[in-house]
């Protein structure tokens, strides 16, 4: 909730900014961050969920590229990053999201593995061919060509005897405050998700290298096609919007109004209901946040759809283990968006919602 409110504001400010204004610089490189911040979010969901990334066809050298650009202005002058990134390794299917957070949890433990002494980050990004001899240790895979994404520090190394554990949900080798434990186990699900691997060869005092495979999909796909955006459409309908953040509230009641809507707000499910129940037809979309005090979204979705069976409703939410879409559609719910949600994105949504 905190974060679509920082999104929605600072994207409303963007388009209200002068063009090359040094105000709207800053608006975007807010954007920026919180974008990033946002698929971070739905990553650490999706690793709790166990659910399915959206992957597409990519090059991943720019992602490779932007995420260095990123390390290289945040790591002290003690340490330097080298490069060896082919831009044409090979097209693999994979979330971009994923690669960079792959990325900056390797290079974020070789800082830490040099942080005293300082020393050398290296980056690979190549296309090998693994033979089925390569692959001795991952009989499941076939071999063929793959992408290899290396990270080798200078630092100190791991010990022979924790080698075997460091893919290990919660285990680390850091002191107390400098990580989790589950930076090097979230890379290794996700690799396996992606029928690709992940290894680790360190020798104590010198360095640490991890290699992670990806399997080079068709040569014939093409990566990254450019999507036609269309323009931010609005409508004159009117929406009973409800949710218990003042802060979220505010800001969709100010972006769809100024895409036309009419908007009524209320802060929980049950004054949601008896605004519903007082005048049923002069709505012609319901949005509801999904945990509210008193009454959930959807239990508020049901109580509305016996009303007025025809009405669409969007459900919004950031994490439940109560409803999920294929819940939320065997109740009648239109639309389903989980939080922080772009607002471009979601005034497409309410179109397609609307119009359906």
């Amino acid at each position: 909730n905190i974060l679509g409110a920082i999104l929605g504001y600072a994207e409303m400010a963007h388009e209200d900014s002068p063009v090359d204004s040094s105000f709207r610089n800053d608006i975007e490189q807010i954007l920026k961050a919180g974008h990033r911040a946002r698929e971070l979010v739905k990553q650490i969901l999706a690793f709790s969920r166990q659910s399915e990334a959206e992957r597409i066809p990519l090059q991943p050298a720019v992602i490779v590229k932007e995420a260095s650009k990123i390390l290289f202005s945040s790591l002290p002058s003690t340490i330097a990053i080298k490069h060896n990134i082919d831009p044409h390794a090979g097209i693999i299917l994979a979330d971009p999201t994923q690669i960079h957070q792959i990325l900056m949890n390797l290079c974020t433990n070789a800082y830490h593995a040099m942080e005293e002494m300082g020393g050398i980050i290296s980056i690979s990004l190549q296309k090998k061919f693994l033979s089925s001899e390569d692959l001795i240790s991952e009989p499941h895979l076939q071999s063929g060509n793959f992408v290899q994404l290396s990270v080798e520090d200078t630092g100190t190394g791991i010990k022979p005897e924790l080698l075997e554990r460091i893919f290990e949900p919660f285990f680390t080798t850091k002191e107390v405050g400098k990580g989790t434990g589950m930076g090097l186990s979230i890379i290794h699900g996700i690799m396996k998700s992606y029928n690709g691997f992940m290894t680790c060869q360190s020798k104590f005092g010198k360095g640490t290298i991890f290699q992670v495979f990806f399997p080079v999909i068709e040569d014939g796909l093409q990566a990254n096609a450019t999507e036609t955006i269309d323009p931010v459409r609005g409508g004159n309908e009117h929406i009973l919007y409800v949710d218990d953040e003042e802060i979220l509230l505010g800001m969709s009641r100010k972006f769809l109004q100024k895409l036309g809507y009419k908007v009524t707000t209320r802060r929980n499910g049950l004054e949601a209901l008896t605004t519903f129940r007082d005048q049923p037809d002069s709505f012609n979309l319901v949005i509801t946040d999904q945990t509210m005090p008193g009454m959930t979204g959807s239990d508020l979705s049901r109580a509305i759809l016996q009303i007025r069976p025809d009405i669409p409703i969007i459900l919004c939410t950031g994490y439940s283990s109560i409803i999920s879409e294929d819940k939320a559609r065997s109740i009648g719910i239109k639309g389903f968006v989980m939080k922080p949600l772009a607002i471009d994105d979601f005034a497409t949504l309410i179109r397609k919602v609307l119009e359906d």
